[in-house]
């Protein structure tokens, strides 16, 4: 099993590779549905997962370079008493800090109203283009819109690079505690093969 110091480790080795005045955005995986009002199980997205190792929808991970280490945002879903009737427990933003490891954790209806301070200063993005256009397009309107500001008080980002490459290449890499897993996962799959061929 991969420690919360782990998911902060490379967090923090992210930052460093994407340098100063950077800001990095990357979104949970949307929930499917498979039949009217119900959904295929939740399955995160690969590289949401191996930085934060939060497992629900609706959340979106901000990750800003700075001095002393950077700042890891999460905006996530808060807890709601009645849907956990029907969906089960919800992780909610005082765990989301406690358990995860963010420094800070907001409510994901304010996304939209945030996001676009968290943008200000920063002299690029580091997103995972393409994955949700409708999000790319609103990324793309606020960068239009800081422009579109004739005497505005701060620096706006000059340019959009895709996270994806900086991500994968630091999956091919294994930790100590990923090649353990890695092994039991592999133990495990060659029981069950053995056993399906008895």
């Amino acid at each position: 099993m991969i420690k919360q110091n782990e998911y902060a480790r490379r967090r923090r080795q992210l930052m460093r590779t994407a340098g100063e005045g950077a800001v990095i955005i990357l979104r949970a995986a949307p929930e499917r549905v498979r039949s009217n009002d119900v959904l295929h199980p939740y399955r995160q997205d690969s590289d949401f997962l191996y930085l934060t190792g939060f497992p629900e929808p609706e959340a979106v991970l901000v990750l800003c370079t700075e001095d002393k280490g950077g700042r890891a945002i999460l905006f996530c879903r808060e807890k709601d008493e009645r849907k956990e009737m029907w969906d089960g427990p919800m992780i909610g933003l005082e765990t989301a800090m406690a358990d995860y490891g963010m420094d800070e954790a907001h409510p994901i209806g304010e996304v939209e109203q945030r996001l676009p301070e968290l943008l200000q200063d920063r002299t690029r993005i580091y997103h995972d283009l393409g994955k949700d256009p409708a999000f790319d397009t609103r990324l793309i309107g606020w960068l239009n819109e800081f422009r579109g500001k004739p005497r505005r008080k701060f620096h706006a980002p000059e340019e959009i690079i895709e996270l994806g490459h900086l991500v994968h290449d630091m999956r091919l890499y294994k930790s100590r505690a990923e090649l353990t897993a890695m092994r039991r996962a592999g133990r495990i799959s060659a029981r069950a093969h053995v056993r399906a061929m008895e």
